[in-house]
C-alpha cells in the first residue's frame, strides 16, 4: 500500500488537472467562436444538431465552473498555509480525514455540511 498524499500534494494535483481542463475548454470555446465568425450558416434552424450558441453557452458554463473550482483549491491552499486547513469554518471542529480525502477543498465538517441552512 502507498502512503496517503499530503493535503498540499492532493490540492496541487487537483489544481494541475483543473488547469489543464480549463486550457482545453478555453481552446474549445475559442474554436466555437471562430467557427461562428467564419460561417454564415443558419445554425439556429439546423436540424442536424446543437446550435453554435448552445455550444458556446455550454462551454462557457464549464469554464466558469472550472474557474470556481480553481478558486476553491486556491482557498484551500491558503488555509493550509495559515494552519486553518482541516478546521470547520462553521463550528470550529475538525474536518474528518475521510472527508478531506474525498473533497480536499472542504470548508466544513460532515455534520455542518449536512445541516440545512436557514
Amino acid at each position: 500500500m502507498s502512503e496517503p498524499q499530503s493535503p498540499v500534494a492532493r490540492l496541487e494535483q487537483e489544481r494541475a488537472t483543473v488547469t489543464r481542463r480549463l486550457r482545453e475548454l478555453t481552446a474549445d470555446f475559442d474554436a466555437v467562436v471562430a467557427a461562428s465568425r467564419d460561417s454564415n450558416a443558419d445554425d439556429e434552424h439546423d436540424p442536424e444538431g446543437a446550435t453554435i450558441a448552445f455550444e458556446r453557452s455550454q462551454t462557457g458554463a464549464l469554464i466558469k465552473q472550472a474557474r470556481g473550482t480553481l478558486a476553491e483549491i486556491d482557498a484551500a491552499l491558503d488555509r493550509v498555509g495559515s494552519g486553518a486547513y482541516g478546521t470547520c469554518e462553521s463550528c470550529g471542529g475538525p474536518i474528518g480525514e475521510g472527508r478531506l480525502e474525498a473533497r480536499p477543498t472542504a470548508r466544513t465538517c460532515i455534520g455542518c455540511a449536512s445541516t440545512p441552512t436557514r
